[in-house]
């Protein structure tokens, strides 16, 4: 069988302080973490998002729920509220949302995201730093695969993507500290 070799070409994005953020975003991106630690304290994995209009109002919030749902590998925070979220509006009322990240979502959330037709995306965390933490845990086999990647494999050239947050980031990462259990490879 032979190999083909895939090549994206897409825009890397920057790290974005929190100075660049209106105040209201950097409130919506705070109320993620809370969202993750309660995601964590309700024995889930420590994931979770928001989805916002224009003006900053929450319309719906999402903690991982992977045990929750019997450990439906799909139960990723993303993924589930871009399946609740597509369910309640058409694809151009989504595109006018706003999802706010506790990390760069992974290639399935992105996806769905993709799919749903979400118009912005605002992450704290990068998926390096996030595999500092789970190493090669099996609950969480993170993958070299950046969001921008995905979607840049796609029709939406438009669809605005900001993060990572880097000053927020040692306060998402705590709720990793011991979460994981890599191998001592």
């Amino acid at each position: 069988m032979s190999k083909e070799t895939l090549s994206i070409t897409y825009e890397a994005g920057h790290e974005v302080k929190l100075e660049e953020l209106p105040e209201r975003e950097v409130q919506l991106l705070r109320r993620v973490i809370e969202i993750c630690r309660e995601a964590k304290e309700a024995g889930n994995y420590p994931f979770g998002c928001l989805l916002a209009d224009k003006d900053g109002n929450i319309l719906m919030e999402q903690g991982n729920c992977e045990n929750e749902h019997k450990g439906d590998c799909t139960g990723h925070a993303e993924t589930e509220l871009m399946r609740r979220a597509s369910q309640k509006y058409t694809k151009e009322e989504m595109w006018d949302l706003t999802m706010y990240n506790c990390g760069e979502p992974c290639a399935m959330c992105s996806g769905a995201i993709y799919w749903g037709n979400l118009g912005r995306l605002v992450y704290i965390g990068r998926e390096s730093t996030l595999k500092e933490y789970t190493g090669d845990d099996i609950r969480n086999p993170t993958l070299a695969l950046p969001c921008r990647a995905v979607f840049a494999c796609g029709q939406k050239p438009e669809m605005e993507i900001i993060g990572p947050v880097p000053e927020l980031e040692d306060e998402l990462m705590e709720l990793h500290k011991g979460f994981w259990h890599p191998s001592e490879n």
